[in-house]
């Protein structure tokens, strides 16, 4: 990394811009120049070719966001709606995290820049216009293109206004006016409406005029708006999908490294598939192994991988659109898995089975949770870790016990988001029926703690869970990221074949 972002001159920095109202980029208190000439000034504004990109065709999700829209501005006539991509976030001292659009932004834009704001002002009774506010270039006259730490010359080249808008389909303007636009604006008396959370500047300068309540219903809205998906986002969760089988293809190729070293050598194998083959990984890998499996969300991936154990590896590839698969494979270290690892396996395997099978339009969004949930319970009763002559099935589930060891509801929906879909209203979601376009996990499982007195020994430290991601068809459903093995002996086979020859 270079020595720092905003470098060029010190606290009290000489005033650059001509004619112009002169311009001031704070430097670093500690850099190395203190000022910059007047000769360095002027060669700097100069003998630069125009870079200007010309008869750029629209982004492929241009028109799908074009309908999403339209969808929004016929479900809020009249209402002024300000939809903000975020801003950066600091990390520590003159770092900053690295950026990643709110998805209810990149769903309407197809934009996926920091600092940007789509709003949509009504025309009347019915319809709006629409228009994204976002950072022009930097400007090469006053100096900022290099002597601001965000400027092209250190974060690198943004697209014009002009070509932004050749690329997205919307009239483009200059974001670093909106604020000020929005509350002048905001004096006419016309409802507008926020999704809060991104962007504190623009919610202090609307702050008169919001209501959190009605904010809260536009994300809501917004978040429904994701629930069924079009054929752009298929693709682009298929995509998401093959990238991560080849990730986890690499991790189990690796897995004699992984051994030499720690969890975080499978972290990293998969972290640089997403990296090569999308924008990012979805959401921090799961790297569980041996106890560290019965942990849901265990991220810290910094314990030892031991054959003999199994290896939990919860992982999904963001696409540079940023849509994400959420894959789970639980893998036996050595490549077989011993006789109580393969029963438990089994169990959860065959309640994945019984989740994917009810996976189908018309079916209640909860139905794949109640049969996976059935399947396990039924196993833990004839395991004898629930006690069959005091429980049923039914009781079991009535009451909830199975949850001791199977902890997690057995999956959710999928898109832009890891859990997409989140905000949406109950009745639209969990409480509703299934539609061709949906997309959803199943991903039962079981997991027995070290210190659980209330199994047998052997069992404690054990976690097992396998996921996949399911898209709902007109005739019942296709499993996306079926590349990956899921039967016990298919998963030995497939580990097996990278120690051939």
């Amino acid at each position: 990394m270079t020595e720092d972002r905003t470098p060029a001159v010190a606290e009290n920095p000489e005033a650059i811009g001509g004619d112009e109202e002169p311009q001031q980029f704070k430097g670093r208190k500690n850099g190395l120049y203190s000022e910059v000439s007047d000769e360095l000034a002027a060669s700097m504004k100069s003998g630069w070719a125009d870079t200007e990109l010309h008869g750029l065709a629209p982004v492929p999700q241009a028109p799908y966001a074009a309908e999403r829209r339209a969808a929004l501005s016929a479900a809020h006539p009249g209402v002024r709606l300000v939809v903000p991509a975020g801003t950066l976030k600091f990390r520590s001292n003159d770092t900053d995290y690295g950026f990643r659009a709110a998805s209810e932004y990149v769903h309407l834009t197809g934009d996926r820049t920091e600092d940007g704001v789509l709003v949509a002002e009504p025309t009347g009774a019915t319809g709006h216009d629409f228009a994204l506010y976002l950072l022009p270039r930097s400007d090469r006259e006053n100096g900022e293109f290099w002597l601001d730490g965000y400027g092209e010359l250190w974060v690198g080249r943004r697209h014009s206004l002009t070509e932004q808008e050749q690329l997205l389909g919307l009239p483009v303007r200059d974001v670093r006016k909106a604020a000020d636009e929005l509350a002048d604006r905001a004096a006419d008396g016309v409802p507008t409406r926020i999704v809060r959370g991104y962007d504190a500047g623009l919610e202090a300068a609307l702050a008169d005029v919001l209501d959190a309540g009605k904010d809260a219903e536009f994300k809501e809205f917004l978040s429904g708006l994701r629930l069924v998906k079009d054929e752009w986002e298929i693709g682009e969760l298929r995509a998401a999908c093959t990238a991560t089988v080849n990730g986890f293809t690499d991790c189990v190729r690796e897995l004699g490294q992984a051994v030499a070293t720690s969890e975080r050598w499978i972290e990293g194998t998969f972290w640089r598939r997403a990296r090569v083959e999308g924008n990012d990984v979805g959401y921090g890998s799961i790297c569980a192994a041996g106890a560290h499996a019965t942990t849901l969300h265990w991220v810290r991936n910094d314990g030892e991988v031991r054959p003999g154990e199994l290896l939990l590896l919860d992982a999904g590839v963001e696409t540079e659109t940023l849509y994400t698969a959420d894959v789970t494979r639980t893998l036996p270290i050595n490549g077989r898995f011993d006789e109580l690892q393969r029963k438990i396996y089994n169990a959860v395997y065959d309640a994945q089975e019984a989740g994917i099978a009810a996976v189908k339009p018309g079916a209640r969004f909860r139905d794949f949770h109640d049969a996976s949930q059935r399947v396990l319970a039924e196993r833990l009763l004839a395991w004898g870790l629930l006690d069959a002559s005091v429980y049923d099935v039914e009781k079991v589930l009535e009451l909830g016990l199975q949850r001791r060891w199977t902890l997690h509801g057995t999956g959710h929906m999928l898109g832009l988001d890891v859990h997409d879909c989140a905000h949406s209203r109950t009745e639209e979601h969990v409480d509703a029926l299934l539609v061709p376009g949906m997309v959803l996990t199943v991903e039962p499982g079981l997991y027995f703690q070290q210190d659980d007195l209330t199994v047998p020994e052997e069992y404690r430290g054990i976690g097992v869970r396998i996921e996949d991601d399911i898209l709902v068809t007109a005739d019942g459903n296709e499993n996306l990221s079926a590349g990956l093995p899921r039967r016990a002996e298919d998963v030995e086979a497939w580990m097996a074949s990278f120690n051939q020859g």
